[in-house]
């Protein structure tokens, strides 16, 4: 037997199906698309599994995810459904609820956050709500773990479809039962109201008389037909709610007050801004300042003595060289950055899991449009501060496809995890204790660089409009430790593992290209090595942004391809095997003494803007749909990367003169 959870998303779906489930979970895609696919055995049911749908608002094929669930409950037949309601926006919960109880299946509703709907005054009669639904309703509260044993059993116990009603006016179910009967096989009234809606996946379908039924229900209502269910399905859901639910007179909670503070709209955007400083302050200025050093050094002395303890054992110089100075150096100096990526992936999980994020989000959507973007925009680019990759996969809920496009090209000008080393290794040398500042400035420059390429794309290449930006304002909440320290983990490791995997055989390659020259002789001159001979080959696109000919900044820029963190790691693979460095400062070795403020900030600049890593290339192939627009998208990224990096070189030089 299977069965379907589906539900709003902040619904408590996740949690109520880790409950559902326990350990029993199997994890995978759902073909075609990169949407993770979860389902598991009910514990305590036998013989029942549950597939966790993607979180949806209906069944209107807008979005992929809308696409995956809908697709699921026409094709694989379920047992059952189980709907999760949010108890605290019921209303909203309840349209999803009118489609689904037009399928054929049996329905269980789980009627969730019941505790949260008490502390705001509102009371369900859950009697009342399962007579007028036809269907069982079971109260519950995942976050508190109450009632998932008396859903469990109202699941098992639910054999047969019960809900029979017509919610619609007789003219509008006159018109479905007159589609409805020259339709065949299962779910035939769900069918017959979408195929009046017109529906995109049913079009082929469409035929005259489905024509005529919507174009008399069209002149009789004065709207189109999908505008007319959807008043339908409200006017329905309004008798619900008068007949089963009881709310108590507003009062001023909490989150009003607060959301005067941080959606005012004076305020809102410095906050944001004083809360992005604090941010930047804390991971890269204290931490950094306290940590980046005191890691730099275990690394350095763990060099140190592998290198002699393997020239002690008989181990050849180049074999001790490749430990010390390649895998060890080139991995430590990505790993150097960890404790910062600990404190930023910990503030902005805090953001998120406090409801924080979903509100400037909502407040910015105003100022986005103006540019030719919106607010959900602004989701991939939150996600992209993490890693480009989730971001840019984030873009599928964005339904104008020049909205997409852009967004997809925009999305890895944020700075991303990978980057932050780059940034607090240049920022925390050349600017000190205003390291942070400097990482913050190219943060709100990332900002603003993204609103201007959006404004310049949309007047010249992309003429759609931006997508009506509808977002859930979940009431503010502590934050779960759990949930932020699992959050904050699956970060660190995934970087860690980058470190482990990517960065190390980077780093063993780089040192090979460094030690060797082309007649495959070791210990050569770093001047005389195949590195530096591929480095001169290409130092003449970087000399207009550092002000010098470097084929050492050349060949470690070019990585940042493979990952934004190996920029890192071959700079030290390569200052480590210099002769004139002093110890694992990168910046004391001739390679790389050359490095001014300006061309410091510059080389910074490049790095951020840039074509982003081939993790992301990929995510931008799969969501552009070509590899020509990719090719586009990383062309225009790295045009613009090398020219903003030029300018800065250039403004920073003449002031640094003056």
């Amino acid at each position: 037997m299977k069965a379907a959870l589906i539900g709003n998303q902040n619904s408590g779906k996740t949690t109520l199906f880790n409950l559902l489930t326990g350990s029993n979970q199997q994890i995978g895609n759902w073909p075609g698309v990169t949407i993770e696919k979860k389902s598991g055995n009910i514990r305590g049911a036998l013989g029942w599994e549950v597939v966790d749908l993607p979180g949806i608002y209906s069944l209107s094929p807008y979005t992929s995810e809308e696409t995956v669930s809908r697709d699921f409950v026409l094709n694989e037949s379920p047992d059952l459904v189980i709907n999760i309601i949010d108890a605290t926006s019921i209303e909203r919960s309840l349209y999803l609820t009118t489609q689904i109880l037009e399928l054929d299946y049996p329905v269980v509703i789980a009627l969730n956050m019941a505790d949260i709907m008490k502390r705001k005054g509102v009371t369900v009669d859950e009697e009342k709500l399962s007579a007028k639904l036809g269907v069982p309703v079971v109260t519950i509260s995942a976050l508190k773990k109450t009632g998932i044993d008396k859903l469990i059993d109202a699941v098992v116990g639910c054999k047969a479809k019960t809900n029979t009603g017509k919610p619609f006016s007789p003219q509008i179910e006159r018109a479905v039962e007159t589609v409805q009967k020259d339709l065949t096989g299962s779910n035939r009234r769900f069918k017959a109201v979408k195929l009046l809606e017109r529906d995109k996946l049913l079009a082929p379908v469409i035929n005259a008389k489905v024509e005529e039924a919507a174009a008399n229900l069209e002149k009789s209502e004065g709207m189109d037909t999908e505008q007319i269910f959807a008043d339908a399905r409200y006017r329905y859901i309004e008798t619900v709610k008068t007949a089963a639910i009881t709310v108590a007179p507003p009062k001023e909670t909490t989150t009003d007050k607060l959301d005067k503070v941080f959606l005012n709209k004076w305020a809102a955007l410095p906050i944001f801004a004083a809360i992005m400083a604090l941010i930047y302050f804390l991971s890269v200025g204290v931490v950094g300042t306290l940590t980046v050093d005191l890691v730099d050094a275990g690394f350095s002395k763990l060099s140190e003595l592998a290198g002699g303890g393997l020239i002690k054992l008989g181990a050849s110089d180049w074999a001790a060289s490749l430990v010390a100075d390649g895998i060890i150096s080139g991995v430590g100096a990505a790993l150097n950055f960890v404790p910062q990526l600990i404190i930023m992936f910990l503030c902005l999980a805090l953001l998120e899991t406090t409801g924080y994020m979903s509100r400037i989000a909502f407040f910015l959507d105003r100022l986005f449009k103006r540019f030719g973007l919106s607010g959900k925009s602004l989701i991939p680019f939150i996600v992209g501060v993490g890693c480009s990759v989730p971001g840019i996969m984030s873009t599928r809920t964005i339904e104008d496809e020049d909205e997409k496009r852009m967004t997809v090209m925009l999305t890895p000008f944020i700075p991303c995890s990978a980057k932050l080393p780059i940034i607090s290794m240049f920022g925390g040398f050349f600017f000190g204790s205003f390291a942070w500042l400097a990482s913050l400035s190219l943060y709100f420059l990332a900002i603003a660089v993204i609103l201007i390429s959006a404004l310049v794309m949309k007047k010249f290449f992309f003429k759609g409009n931006p997508a009506s930006f509808i977002s859930e304002l979940p009431d503010y909440k502590l934050p779960s430790p759990v949930y932020v320290l699992r959050q904050v983990w699956e970060r660190i490791f995934a970087f860690i593992k980058r470190a482990g995997t990517v960065i190390l055989l980077c780093s063993v390659v780089v040192w090979f290209l460094v030690s060797f020259s082309f007649k495959f002789e070791y210990g050569v001159d770093i001047e005389n090595s195949m590195m530096a001979g591929i480095g001169n080959c290409l130092a003449w696109v970087f000399y207009p942004m550092l002000g010098n000919w470097s084929w050492a900044a050349t060949v470690s820029a070019f990585q940042g391809l493979v990952a934004k963190e190996q920029v890192v790691s071959s700079m030290a693979v390569i200052a480590g095997l210099a002769e004139d460095a002093a110890g694992a400062d990168i910046f004391s070795s001739g390679v790389f003494s050359f490095f001014t403020g300006a061309s410091a900030y510059a080389y910074m600049v490049f790095n951020l803007f840039s074509a982003p890593c081939f993790g992301a290339i990929g995510a931008m192939r799969r969501e552009l749909g070509s590899a020509k627009k990719t090719w586009i998208a990383i062309a225009f990224q790295t045009g613009l990367a090398w020219c903003l990096a030029t300018l800065v070189n250039a403004v920073g030089s003449l002031i640094l003169l003056l």
